[in-house]
């Protein structure tokens, strides 16, 4: 069998190829050399050779077998395809993160629809309003003037009806001629003709005519224009740089600066501010400095900050919740300026970025930075029995209240759900800015609540607990503060300003400390009623101690908090000093699986019920995990289920974001 000819265009150095040869099985065939084998490999021309190649061109070739060379060549690739795989988890991670950003930005994008919706309605509302009044003030006025006009119309007429009648009769008789008709005329008509002719009439306008219309509308309409902003940037954090003082030398109690300098992904400045930046120094410890963000309008923004002691410190810097570059930056700090050495920047922003002591002090961030996701509908919870059913649950639905709305009773993106021994409900209704309460029967009682940005306002109350006094305590995402009303809804204080990024979900534990969720820093804070901090734990992350997105707390009858991490789709158990002491849970539809969980709340036996969002479903565990049952939602489907609690009754009240209601639903302890 002849060896097939190398085509035209084909090199010296493509000498072999692929041929079966009798007796010999596959073997690489030289084409330069008719019928003969490559058993060698050139190592200067990296190509396989046969005998008489190595007599002719390749003579003074350092050669190799070719078995080795293709070993050698085999492993190579391997060492490639495995370098490539360990690439893969890296893509895997960036495409959930994006994905999530994505639908972060989608909900970002709804969220203010609805609020520019809103707002023009209100404005529309208040434009009509207006125009009412305008209308009746010029019906009122035009009223007064033409009452006072027409009256004195209508005695001037009289008058001249007086006068005409009068003159006629009077007239009659004169012309009778008799004397009898004349003295008859002159007793009769002349006192009244006298009268008539002497007395003094309205002859000048009581009233004038002048209705004017005053608008200034130009003015109006330039605020209208101008009435509004999208306010966002292009900034990304692999892009952005700190600078300055407070990255070479920090002296204990003289403030250091740090200027931080946004860049877009192509690494181009960006000349506008409102970016979200977050900044923390602290110490394993868990000490911190104070500190404070502020924005120079133009893409800049200077981070201020006094540390009270020495030693060796993190500073952490964070743009949309990731690390600018060079972040974590290490500092020590010394007592005077000749002991302080420069920063070295952190190699591995592992290394102190997920530290369970860091505080976050101040921050600053553009408006908005909400966080509302939609469920996916479900046919209903249809899983299959498990075979323990230590805590049956039946699968009945006792009643639904509300509807999608502003009014008494309507919700719009309704979240956290309490409950307290007095058979209340309690609604966080979070784009209406208020809190709804109810009975353990349904029946509306009462809501409190003004949008706003000031100390008893609210911007979007996300998570609501009452705590054993009778204070209701209300998480503000958008705040970034917890409210403290009373019972009757009074402001009484907040707790958290300056710490919190977004605090999502709140609770109370057996000592009647505040437990705080905060969402964006994916943190938990433990607070005094009277604001003063007593522990923190959690950082970003998938470990143990780590949270994806915490939403909302439960406190079992151990003093024990349960945490649900939404995006690490499991719950997780900590002691009251913050200890990690399990979590369960994983990414499905199964059993026991979670798509990102979000409600959470303890029954008298310690069993956890959770509110498994994306599955739109709610399922319960015993006190280590297990999974037990699961509240069968088919006949009225839950759609998106938030945060959830136990009623003084002992049933399960859910808030049903999705369609716009909470529901009740029967639980047997």
């Amino acid at each position: 069998m002849e060896a097939p000819q190398a085509s035209p265009d084909s090199s010296s150095e493509e000498c072999t190829v692929l041929e079966a040869l009798p007796g010999k099985g596959t073997a690489l065939i030289c084409s330069q050399h008719k019928g003969k084998v490559s058993a060698l490999y050139c190592l200067v021309c990296e190509n396989a050779v046969c005998e008489d190649c190595m007599n002719g061109e390749h003579a003074e070739h350092p050669t190799d077998s070719l078995e080795k060379a293709v070993d050698q060549q085999l492993a190579a690739l391997q060492d490639k395809v495995d370098s490539a795989k360990n690439r893969l988890p890296q893509i895997r991670e960036a495409v959930q993160y994006l994905r999530e950003i994505l639908q972060q930005l989608n909900s970002q994008r709804s969220s203010i629809e609805e609020d520019i919706h809103s707002s023009f309605s209100e404005l529309h509302k208040t434009l009509d309003t207006r125009k009412s009044v305008l209308l009746m003030e010029l019906e009122v006025t035009y009223g007064l003037k033409q009452k006072v006009l027409q009256a004195q119309l209508d005695t001037l007429l009289q008058e001249e009806s007086a006068i005409n009648y009068n003159c006629s009769l009077t007239s009659e008789a004169l012309d009778g001629g008799s004397k009898a008709s004349v003295l008859q005329a002159h007793k009769e008509a002349g006192e009244r003709l006298g009268d008539l002719s002497s007395q003094g009439l309205p002859l000048q306008p009581e009233e004038n005519d002048q209705l004017d219309l005053m608008m200034e509308i130009e003015g109006l309409r330039k605020s209208i224009h101008n009435l509004g902003t999208i306010v966002t940037t292009n900034a990304v954090a692999s892009q952005t740089e700190a600078s300055g003082d407070g990255l070479e030398q920090c002296i204990v109690g003289q403030p250091a600066s740090v200027i931080i300098t946004t860049r877009d992904k192509a690494g181009g400045l960006c000349k506008t501010g409102n970016a979200i930046i977050s900044a923390e120094v602290y110490t394993p410890d868990g000490s911190i400095a104070d500190g404070e963000i502020v924005d120079m309008k133009n893409g800049t923004y200077e981070f201020q900050y006094t540390v009270k002691k020495e030693g060796n410190f993190s500073l952490a810097l964070r743009l949309y919740d990731q690390h600018i570059k060079g972040s974590p930056f290490q500092l020590k700090v010394s007592s005077s300026p000749d002991d302080s050495p420069t920063t070295t920047t952190a190699a591995n922003a592992a290394s102190t970025g997920s530290s369970d002591g860091g505080a976050r002090k101040r921050s600053a961030k553009s408006p908005g930075s909400r966080s509302r996701q939609k469920g996916v509908r479900r046919g209903g919870s249809l899983f299959s029995t498990p075979k323990k059913r230590v805590n049956p649950i039946e699968d009945d639905l006792i009643f639904r209240i509300g509807t999608k709305g502003r009014n008494k009773g309507e919700f719009t993106n309704l979240q956290g759900v309490a409950a307290c021994s007095e058979g209340r409900i309690l609604i966080a209704d979070s784009n209406n800015q208020c809190v709804q309460i109810f009975s353990n029967t349904g029946e509306f009682q009462s809501r409190f609540g003004v949008r706003g940005r000031s100390p008893g306002q609210l911007q979007r109350p996300t998570g609501v607990a009452v705590h054993p006094n009778g204070d209701i305590i209300i998480a503000d995402y958008d705040n970034k503060w917890v409210s403290i009303f009373s019972s009757e809804g009074k402001y009484k204080a907040k707790l958290g300003s300056g710490r919190l990024m977004g605090p999502k979900g709140v609770s109370v534990d057996q000592n009647g400390h505040v437990i705080v969720v905060d969402n964006k820093a994916c943190t938990v804070f433990i607070f005094q009623p009277s604001g003063k901090l007593i522990t923190k734990f959690g950082s970003r992350g998938n470990g143990d101690r780590q949270f994806a997105g915490p939403h909302f707390a439960a406190v079992n009858n151990n003093n024990e908090i349960i945490i649900t991490d939404f995006h690490n789709h499991s719950v997780k158990v900590f002691n009251a000093d913050g200890e990690f002491l399990l979590k369960f849970g994983s990414n499905g539809e199964g059993n026991g699986q979670f798509n990102a969980p979000t409600g959470v709340a303890v029954d008298v036996n310690g069993n956890i019920i959770v509110a498994d969002w994306g599955n739109s479903r709610i399922q319960v565990f015993d006190g280590s995990g297990s999974f037990l049952s699961y509240i069968n939602t088919a006949a009225d489907p839950l759609y998106g289920p938030q945060g959830l609690a136990l009623t003084s009754d002992g049933h399960v009240v859910v808030a049903d974001s999705g369609n716009h209601c909470f529901k009740v639903y029967r639980y047997l302890q």
